[in-house]
């Protein structure tokens, strides 16, 4: 019963000066409306731009890295053991690019629980002939349907169908930038120099589109058979084992275990795109930080409005503490009415930032760099709201707090001598 009389008395205060009272919500409104907003245009573009490349990338790349023989003959003379040997123009070991034991490496990691998935992979150096003119390239030979369960390959082919690869013989698909420059289409026969120099002949089934210009003007993808027949070696012939994992958090540890387990040079994937993480955290940071500050600001008008209200209604405050109220009745009042127009701010706030980002979703963001994308990119997170509405209560809790301590120790005997 006390608790509903002194929700009566703070919904009475607040509609007293209900127009102060709207521009408070609006304030409160328009915040969690761009917050919401903005959070969920920035995830969406973070989850875009690292897309382009960490959707792309292996949690964990397993190969042989080219690397000079160590250590050095001379190392390993007693005669100069108490030295510092500086050799120039060392020469790398001659050793073979395929992984060693690829069938042993693969059972293995199919038993480990950690692991998601593997996509094996043929890499290669080769020239698109066209006319006169050979374009430098490579080409991986891919698992087509590892390759697109794993890292969405279909979602970057812009013509054709990728299982093409898998279903014809000696096919190709082209990155749209290498297709450009030779006037290609599908359904062509396009010549391949290899880096032995043998001339093979493929047919081109599709182009693929990452987004990124440099890529798309030298990859090509093929089969792994077809790669394997292109360079002449064995079925067994593998260069890249990409391993995806259940927990991509876990790839910098797993990457130095499969290292020292397999004896192999292996990459993991927050070391091979530290810059695209790092990015995404401070695009992240940013709109939070302009979020929080919208809130802070919408506080403040709430804060000032609560005051204004304080020294206004002296003599309601006198009345209520005479009559038998506490200060700690008064301050509950105010709370609840900062907090009321907190809550009514706030779910208006999130309603209002659903609907502009749904409007942004539907607004067409067409490039040729991106064929995949339509609209611009939106996450509908229910964190972004959860966090969004917590920041406008707390706001608004601290905004009315301060008044209504004011207001709890104001001595009634000393407004009512005055009057």
């Amino acid at each position: 019963m006390k608790y509903k009389l002194l929700r009566n008395i703070a919904f009475s205060l607040v509609m007293s000066r209900w127009r102060q009272t709207v521009v408070a919500a609006v304030g409160v409104t328009f915040s969690i409306t761009m917050f919401v907003a903005l959070l969920s245009f920035m995830s969406g573009l973070n989850d875009l731009l690292d897309g382009l490349i960490l959707n792309r990338t292996p949690h964990i790349r397993l190969y042989n890295d080219i690397k000079a023989t160590t250590p050095q003959p001379i190392d390993q003379s007693a005669q100069f053991s108490g030295h510092y040997n500086f050799i120039h123009s060392v020469k790398p070991k001659g050793e073979r690019p395929e992984l060693y034991n690829v069938l042993g490496i693969t059972a293995a990691l199919k038993k480990d629980k950690r692991v998601l998935g593997i996509a094996p992979k043929v890499s290669t150096q080769v020239f698109y002939n066209a006319g006169t003119i050979d374009l430098n390239g490579t080409i991986d030979g891919v698992d087509v349907e590892a390759e697109d369960r794993l890292f969405h390959f279909s979602d970057y082919v812009v013509s054709g169908h990728y299982a093409d690869l898998k279903n014809t013989p000696n096919s190709i698909m082209l990155g749209i930038g290498v297709a450009q420059k030779m006037l290609v289409q599908p359904g062509d026969v396009v010549q391949l120099t290899t880096a032995k120099g043998e001339h093979v002949q493929l047919k081109v089934v599709g182009f693929f589109q990452s987004g990124i210009r440099d890529i798309d003007n030298v990859q090509s993808y093929c089969s792994v058979a077809t790669t394997q027949k292109l360079l002449g070696v064995s079925a067994n012939y593998i260069t890249d084992l990409q391993v995806k994992l259940r927990d991509i958090e876990l790839a910098p540890a797993l990457s130095k275990e499969y290292q020292s387990l397999f004896d192999v040079d292996a990459i993991d994937i927050q070391t091979a795109n530290a810059q695209f993480e790092t990015g995404s955290s401070i695009r992240t940071l940013i709109s939070y930080s302009v979020g929080i500050t919208l809130l802070i600001v919408a506080g403040f008008g709430i804060y000032n409005i609560l005051n204004m209200m304080i020294y206004e209604k002296m003599d309601s405050i006198a009345i209520l503490k005479a009559t038998g109220f506490s200060g700690r009745d008064v301050k509950a009042i105010f709370i609840i009415a900062a907090s009321a127009i907190g809550v009514a701010g706030g779910l208006l706030g999130l309603v209002f930032g659903l609907g502009v980002s749904a409007l942004i979703d539907q607004i067409p963001f067409n490039t040729d760099s991106l064929p995949a994308v339509k609209t611009y990119p939106i996450i509908y997170d229910s964190s972004i709201y959860i966090i969004g509405f917590s920041f406008a209560f707390i706001t608004t809790y601290f905004a009315g707090y301060f008044p209504a301590r004011r207001a709890s120790k104001i001595d009634p005997v000393i407004i009512i001598r005055g009057k």
